[in-house]
């Protein structure tokens, strides 16, 4: 009697984690090369970019797909591309939004989503930047999505700040800060925030789980 209880007990709760997944993950066909994605990271920086950018998200990539597979190009370490479910499933709880840029269908052509792709192919391989700084030499996440749209579209997706517009004041972001730059901010660096991409007017919401 026990163990017939512990099978259904075991099949209810594996039926459970299937729904759930397929929830995180939505049929392809609704996403589209150029789509951008967010999610939480887990990496040991992400609070910091939190509290600093009053964002909930910290990371963020570009899709393309390719034959019937998505991935996610990114900026890690180093830069690459990803699958797109285990993109997802990196992320904290596995959230992730999908925007998309307005009026895409007219914006983003074949030839314009090939030029994407070859500006991205200039930061494949090199090293994720730690300091975000604004030259091609290292990237990080939003840096590589604001560069790869504005070269080969002319669009430019959020506002570009300086480091001294963020919240710096939290004991969590000043000790990153100290173990980035020692005693040498460099308050007037450009830079392009997560969240200044997310809360862009140019793209609409297309996926939010």
């Amino acid at each position: 009697m026990k163990k017939g209880i512990l099978i259904i007990t075991f099949l209810i709760f594996a039926l459970l984690i299937g729904v759930n997944a397929r929830k995180r993950f939505v049929n392809p066909p609704e996403i589209h090369s150029g789509d951008l994605i967010f999610q939480t990271s887990t990496s040991a920086q992400s609070k910091a970019i939190q509290l600093a950018t009053k964002s909930r998200y910290s990371h963020c990539g570009i899709i393309y797909k390719e034959g019937n597979k998505f991935y996610v190009f990114e900026a890690v370490q180093p830069v690459k591309r990803t699958p797109l479910d285990k993109w997802i499933a990196r992320g904290k709880g596995g959230h992730y939004v999908i925007k998309r840029l307005k009026h895409a269908d007219k914006v983003l052509s074949a030839d314009v989503l090939k030029k994407m792709k070859q500006v991205g192919e200039i930061f494949t391989g090199k090293n994720y930047d730690l300091t975000f700084e604004w030259s091609d030499d290292r990237i990080y996440c939003s840096e590589l999505i604001w560069k790869v749209y504005q070269r080969s579209t002319g669009i430019e997706i959020g506002k570009l700040q300086k480091l001294s517009d963020f919240d710096l004041t939290s004991d969590i972001v000043k000790a990153k800060m100290k173990e980035r730059y020692g005693n040498n901010i460099p308050k007037n660096e450009i830079v392009i925030s997560p969240q200044a991409i997310f809360e862009s007017e140019q793209l609409a919401t297309i996926i939010d789980l």
